[in-house]
């Protein structure tokens, strides 16, 4: 198995607070791994270190063997990136913002109109194409940045809450969707509804106050109905405890 995303260590704190304290893991090609845990355990923080948004105070992370810091335009090459609850380029139409995206990072002409065709079908927002960004819904503009994550077809994918904001039917595509590409890619997918990573994770990282309490595949964390939620709230309550205290 080729490994496309590994951290060694990672840390990160801002103030006194330690957002991330030390974490390690490693994540193949074809694996889709659900990135779970309570709000302010992490998660987002982890994942801004891996894209080289933010940088760790100690330890590494690389994407396709390169290093974030050391070497960030071969790694983001290889790295497609949906933020959480993403926003920007209110006056640029769909069609504008995705053709930016690609010219930063290299396509042009016929290439990057085949990558904008391609990805627009793949997220179904053809339709939206030639409206400006800041008329869309909720909805609508999470499809946008989620197919300039796909765009220039990347090996890694980092996902932060891919299907907040879209309706039953949006989430289902977008889940169907990131099960068909997973076997040439490695995938993190942050999520806070249990139930999406059940269904399309092979693999589940729980983190807790900035560290990982659990590596494993659903099935082995999951109760006879084949649900998380009790080894969730079981792994993540000194979280939850010292936020009440």
């Amino acid at each position: 198995m080729t490994i496309l995303v590994e951290a060694k260590n990672l840390t990160r704190s801002f103030g006194d607070l330690v957002a991330v304290g030390g974490i390690s893991f490693e994540i193949g090609q074809g694996s889709v791994v659900g990135f779970l845990g309570p709000n302010g355990a992490g998660k987002s923080t982890t994942m801004r270190l891996l894209t080289g948004y933010l940088k760790p105070d100690s330890g590494t992370a690389s994407i396709a063997g390169h290093d974030i810091i050391n070497d960030t335009l071969k790694a983001r090459v290889q790295l497609g990136y949906l933020p959480e609850s993403a926003t920007g380029f209110p006056n640029l139409t769909v069609r504008e913002f995705l053709k930016y995206c690609g010219e930063c990072r290299g396509w042009w002409g016929r290439d990057l109109q085949i990558a904008i065709d391609r990805v627009s079908d793949e997220t179904k927002l053809t339709a939206a194409l030639d409206q400006r960004i800041r008329t869309l819904s909720k909805g609508w503009k999470q499809r946008a940045w989620f197919a300039q994550a796909l765009l220039h077809n990347p090996s890694v994918l980092i996902l932060d809450e891919p299907t907040d904001g879209l309706d039953p039917n949006q989430k289902s595509h977008v889940r169907r969707l990131i099960k068909s590409i997973a076997p040439h890619k490695a995938i993190i997918l942050s999520t806070h509804i249990l139930e999406e990573a059940e269904e399309i994770c092979d693999r589940v990282i729980i983190i807790a106050n900035g560290k990982i309490v659990a590596d494993e595949p659903p099935k082995k964390l999951s109760d006879a109905k084949g649900r998380l939620a009790k080894a969730f709230r079981r792994l993540t309550q000194s979280q939850i405890t010292e936020k009440r205290n």
